[in-house]
């Protein structure tokens, strides 16, 4: 039963991962296909590290501390980008 939800896990993490980048082929604004892929990425990374931990418990220390770090650092990641991204449009 454990293996079914990792492996759906990992499933659906890649598949935040696809649906993330899809926008980016869009005419939309840079700062929405920033988010869009930085939400889906985390979302998809994320989903991808729990079903690894329900695949290989005994790694949980190593998958504790990548899951805590790819939430804040992707998020401020994001942040940084859109900060860089806007500040650039003003002084042109």
């Amino acid at each position: 039963m454990i293996d079914i939800v990792s492996y759906c896990l990992l499933g659906i993490g890649a598949v935040f991962w696809i649906w993330g980048t899809l926008p980016l082929v869009g005419n939309r604004s840079i700062l929405f296909k920033l988010h869009s892929l930085s939400v889906s990425d985390t979302l998809g990374s994320m989903s991808i590290i729990v079903g690894l931990l329900l695949k290989i418990p005994r790694e949980w220390p190593l998958l504790l501390l990548a899951l805590i770090s790819l939430a804040i650092w992707n998020t401020v990641l994001g942040y940084v980008l859109a900060y860089c991204s806007s500040s650039e449009k003003g002084n042109a």
